[in-house]
């Protein structure tokens, strides 16, 4: 039960750091679509679910150590290539996102120029890939609980202390810029996405616990508790979603109406899952190509993380509305041979007698 609930954690770490912190993905994904977002959001909690058990179970059976061996094995040759070069993609893609949030906590938060904020966190991530990769799970396992804490208190605050009815902020709410045009395709957009940036951490954490119970379970729960975030998550907005709609980040902004120093404890937070998020985004990049600590690999991480410095001056909100969706559409293909494969798996007792 500990392994599951370790892996639960990390699994909800990878995914809410990159795909949710912020507020803004779950503002275009969700509250723009008003209370239909928040069928779309319950929605979200049974496809996590399952996919999560699905990314683990795969990873432990397989035994991975890389993505690419999974892809390429219950994929085929060239349907293995296409798979990889979109993983390839959206990870590097998302680390831009990452850097250029950071900018953005900064900017919103302290008054400070962005470039503050990318700055260091490009340096943070490059320090902790070189220097203590290991450690990755340990970090984003023990930063999750008060992410989770912080998002909870945001929706207990948010709902009683609304101004409007949830009939009138749903009015409100359809005025914000979407993801896509339908809150369906929004949510199948959304846990594509998110799914597929956490795919390559996800499959590694489930080949290295050898029981395949345990880390299917683990994945399982963890897809859960990200579902039941979202729709948390995405309640806390709906009901402020008149002062905190043109944030880029709005839960910061929620933060704030609380009080400036629980919206600096929620900025520091904030930070750290997205400096996580962009740590397992670069470092799967990087090992897709090269061994971990050679110098190849050290010097791939630092051209990459060069070009995501300069990329991420787009702006946050940009970026998200811009590649976000994108990704989500591309991760379709990838979510379709997962699911093929985990109903193709022989029973765990079968493939033991062999």
């Amino acid at each position: 039960m500990k392994n599951s609930i370790k892996i639960a954690s990390a699994f909800i770490g990878i995914i809410i750091g990159a795909g949710f912190a912020s507020g803004q993905e779950i503002l275009q994904y969700f509250t723009s679509f008003g209370m239909m977002g928040t069928i779309g959001a319950a929605l979200s909690i049974v496809l996590f679910g399952y996919l999560g058990m699905v990314l683990t179970k795969i990873g432990s059976r397989l035994d991975t150590d890389s993505h690419k061996e999974v892809i390429y094995k219950i994929s085929g040759r060239f349907l293995g290539f296409v798979i990889d070069a979109i993983l390839v993609f959206i990870l590097f893609g998302i680390g831009v996102v990452m850097i250029s949030g950071s900018g953005s906590i900064f900017a919103q938060q302290f008054g400070l120029p962005s470039y503050v904020g990318i700055i260091l966190m490009t340096v943070l991530v490059l320090i902790s890939i070189l220097s203590n990769v290991d450690r990755v799970v340990k970090i984003i396992a023990s930063i999750t609980p008060f992410l989770i804490l912080g998002v909870v208190f945001l929706f207990v605050y948010s709902v009683a202390t609304k101004d409007y009815s949830f009939m009138e902020l749903d009015a409100i709410a359809r005025e914000q810029p979407s993801a896509t045009g339908h809150w369906f395709t929004s949510v199948i957009n959304y846990v594509s996405l998110a799914i597929t940036m956490g795919a390559s951490m996800t499959l590694v954490m489930g080949g290295d616990e050898s029981k395949e119970r345990i880390a299917s379970f683990g994945g399982m729960l963890g897809g859960v508790g990200v579902g039941i975030l979202i729709v948390i998550h995405h309640l806390a907005i709906l009901s402020k979603v008149d002062v905190v709609g043109d944030y880029d980040m709005p839960s910061l902004g929620l933060a704030n109406l609380i009080s400036p120093i629980f919206g600096i404890i929620y900025s520091i937070i904030l930070f750290g899952m997205i400096f996580n998020s962009a740590v397992s985004m670069f470092f799967s990049f990087g090992t897709r190509f090269f061994t971990p600590k050679t110098k190849k690999f050290n010097w791939f991480v630092i051209g990459a993380l060069i070009i995501a410095f300069g990329a991420s001056f787009f702006g946050f909100k940009q970026l998200v509305s811009f590649f976000y969706p994108l990704f989500g559409y591309m991760g379709l293909l990838l979510i379709t041979v997962l699911i093929i494969a985990f109903i193709k798996m022989k029973p765990l007792k079968e493939v033991e007698k062999k």
